[in-house]
């Protein structure tokens, strides 16, 4: 953790040199959201389905020079996975998926390259903070909701990850965007039942975006 947090202080550092040492434009401020499909993978958890949810959120474009930008970040993610319980036996005595509900601030720190007018790759590491936890039996009816309190939980409340994506933006400030977050830290807590297992946050983004 404290090499990945070296490793960021040192990357922003560097893209505050650059953008003082080049001719850049205004630096954009700009709106985002879409659609999330999550879930939790590692070796040592099985295969499970994706949830579906949202993003939302803020952002900005700060120039380095004609091809690259830094681009932080804030929006809410929610994240999370379902769990497939469509047997007539299954003991939850459901028809209903259960989904468990992992919802998080994230925070994206970003080197944006442009290939071509309009066209960007985009990669940097993501902080997630948790600010809600919860266990839904019904999520597709009102009801059936769990809430996990801190003290209960098993989850840390904070992850890492590397976001790593493409977008395209068009002359009127409108892009849309695809983005894929890999999971770096276990997300589970030391001194829990899950201690020492491998599970990571995953999250691919689709969306849209407007910059001012």
């Amino acid at each position: 953790m404290k090499k990945l947090i070296l490793s960021t202080a040192v990357f922003i550092s560097g893209l505050v040199f650059l953008n003082a040492q080049s001719d850049s434009k205004e630096v954009q401020f700009g709106v985002k959201g879409g659609l999330n499909s999550s879930t939790i993978s590692g070796d040592d958890f099985g295969d499970l389905e994706s949830r579906t949810s949202f993003n939302v959120g803020v952002l900005a474009e700060v120039p380095i020079s004609e091809r690259l930008s830094f681009q932080p970040e804030v929006f809410y993610s929610g994240q999370g996975f379902d769990v497939a319980e469509n047997d007539q036996d299954n003991i939850f005595d459901t028809n209903d998926n259960i989904e468990y509900q992992l919802d998080y601030i994230q925070v994206p720190l970003l080197l944006k390259a442009y290939l071509v007018k309009g066209l960007s790759v985009e990669v940097g590491p993501q902080f997630g903070f948790k600010i809600h936890e919860e266990l839904d039996f019904q999520p597709t009816n009102d009801g059936g909701d769990i809430e996990i309190n801190s003290e209960d939980s098993y989850v840390k409340d904070f992850s890492t990850s590397v976001a790593l994506g493409a977008s395209y933006k068009f002359d009127s400030g409108l892009f849309v965007n695809g983005r894929y977050n890999f999971g770096v830290t276990d997300i589970f807590d030391d001194n829990t039942p899950f201690q020492g297992i491998d599970a990571k946050n995953n999250v691919l983004q689709v969306g849209l975006g407007f910059m001012f």
